[in-house]
């Protein structure tokens, strides 16, 4: 693919000379604008190419899917090939190297990060949580961080989650109010990230930052392209995926000031999902990113449909800018148009808010970086065609290009270690086995108080009757033998005896 005739600059199309962007202004990043069909996917392909060429790694999302098509040589047209000409190109078909990825890993790499990584802040995002609920969702972290636990996966941020339910008034005393009902809330919203496929982002192996900054054997960067045709249905999702991966580039990546081409050049289409509806902390996260990231030697161009679709602070960072065309019937598009117009320093051959509305397929109003950090005056400018296919890479295709990637089988497989879902769940088994064991105790010793108890009782019982008096003998009613003779003779002589005084008596009677 021809360049431009100084090697620190990129070729990217002809006005009435040609139009370069300087890689050492690379990392003050861009802006790709313009309504849908004008060119916008061709102008950041022909870029991302030109950064191959020049050594740069490059990460960009293929929202259409037609973008994958940069991984293979192109069969130019006679159309592009008169365009070349006449830009005194010579159009050479041919392909940067490519890694496809895919956060569900049906059209790359699996793309994944873990739980901690993300961080409370962007979850937050991602699950449309209010201050309270993020803020519980803070504590959460905290505890599992002080418990030594292991945020991986979606599972683990559920069941510390539900470890901070069950310990609510322990962690209320030490952390602050934490609600049942709003542990709820955050519950049903993990699954319906689930549903969206949000558990495929979640998970190890995570993602290398240095597998996006690949150079091949011959020093052209790898060109890595983010399927996200599937993605794209789940905004927030995409959103807050492609802020994360900003994001750590940002945090992991040395200071290195203003080097002479970029390390990584990020390309974020659709950028007006990261802007729409969030709230001011993570405004405030993005233009922080955006100011600093360039000082670590990164680059990002948003892509979108207009540039009001970005904040002012923001746009007013992005010092390189490829403005395609624009519809203007309603006031909001007037609107949008003017403030278009208005961010290129004028050129005085044409109106800039009519030029960009009279723009043709390929064409751009092209002002970039000069050497001294200022804009150049706006030039209208047609894109070069590009050396690879435009459209995308047929299936067969695509799959030759995994086979033979740099990074074939590091993703693929996904880890499961052990984490806060497998300690908790250790921990919930040794607490019910130690209240079986407390249950079967505590039995035990009820037994042997009762036990003890009715020995009590029966001791006491046995002490009272051994102090009662003993009772008097009581003579038998039976006689013995000699007895009952004496008693007999007895009665017999008592007999005989008044007999006979009763004779004498009656006797004397009977003389009278």
């Amino acid at each position: 693919m021809d360049g431009a005739s100084d090697p620190g600059t990129l070729f990217v199309g002809f006005s009435d000379k040609p139009e370069t962007v300087r890689l050492d202004r690379l990392n003050r990043h861009g802006l790709v604008a313009g309504a849908t069909g004008t060119g916008k996917t061709v102008t950041l392909q022909i870029l991302a190419q030109a950064l191959s060429d020049a050594g740069v790694p490059v990460f960009a999302a293929d929202v259409k899917g037609d973008l994958s098509g940069i991984s293979q040589p192109g069969t130019p047209n006679e159309k592009f090939i008169a365009r070349a000409q006449g830009m005194g190109l010579t159009l050479t078909p041919d392909a940067p190297p490519t890694v496809f990825w895919d956060l569900f890993g049906e059209k790359g790499h699996p793309v994944r990060t873990t739980v901690s990584e993300m961080g409370p802040l962007l979850l937050a995002r991602m699950l449309e949580l209010n201050d309270v609920q993020e803020g519980v969702l803070n504590i959460v972290f905290k505890v599992a961080d002080a418990e030594g636990l292991l945020l991986l996966d979606l599972k683990d941020l559920q069941a510390a989650l539900k470890y901070v339910a069950e310990n609510e008034k322990t962690i209320d005393a030490e952390y602050g109010n934490v609600s049942a009902a709003t542990v709820g809330t955050i519950q049903r919203g993990l699954l319906t990230l689930e549903t969206q496929g949000g558990a495929n982002l979640f998970g190890e192996p995570a993602l290398a930052l240095s597998d996006l900054m690949r150079v091949d054997g011959s020093g052209r960067g790898v060109v890595s392209i983010l399927a996200a045709d599937r993605l794209i249905q789940s905004p927030r999702l995409y959103a807050t995926f492609l802020l994360w991966l900003m994001s750590e580039l940002f945090e992991d990546l040395p200071e290195i000031g203003d080097p002479e081409k970029p390390r990584l050049v990020f390309f974020f289409d659709e950028a007006h999902l990261l802007f729409r509806d969030a709230p001011k902390p993570l405004l405030e996260k993005v233009e922080q990113v955006v100011r600093l990231i360039r000082s670590k030697g990164v680059g990002i161009f948003f892509v979108t449909q207009n540039p009001a679709d970005v904040p002012e602070t923001v746009l007013g960072q992005l010092g390189n800018r490829f403005q395609h065309a624009l519809r203007a019937y309603t006031p909001a598009e007037q609107k949008g148009l003017r403030a278009a117009a208005s961010s290129f320093r004028p050129n005085p051959a044409f109106d800039t808010a009519e030029a960009i509305q009279n723009l043709g397929v390929g064409e751009a109003l092209v002002s970039v970086l000069d050497e001294r950090g200022a804009p150049t005056v706006v030039a209208m400018a047609k894109i070069r065609p590009p050396a690879s296919r435009l459209g995308p890479a047929t299936l067969p295709e695509r799959q030759a290009t995994l086979a033979a990637s740099p990074v074939r089988g590091l993703y693929d497989t996904p880890l499961d270690r052990d984490s806060a879902f497998e300690s908790l769940k250790v921990r919930a088994g040794q607490a019910a086995h130690q209240a079986e064991a407390d249950a079967a105790a505590a039995d035990i010793a009820k037994r042997r108080e009762a036990e003890e108890k009715a020995w009590e009782r029966e001791q006491a019982r046995r002490d009272r009757a051994d102090s009662r008096p003993a009772p008097r003998a009581r003579s038998s009613s039976r006689q013995s033998m000699g007895e009952a003779f004496g008693k007999t003779l007895v009665r017999t002589i008592a007999s005989q005896v008044g007999r006979e005084i009763l004779r004498g008596v009656l006797g004397g009677l009977k003389r009278r």
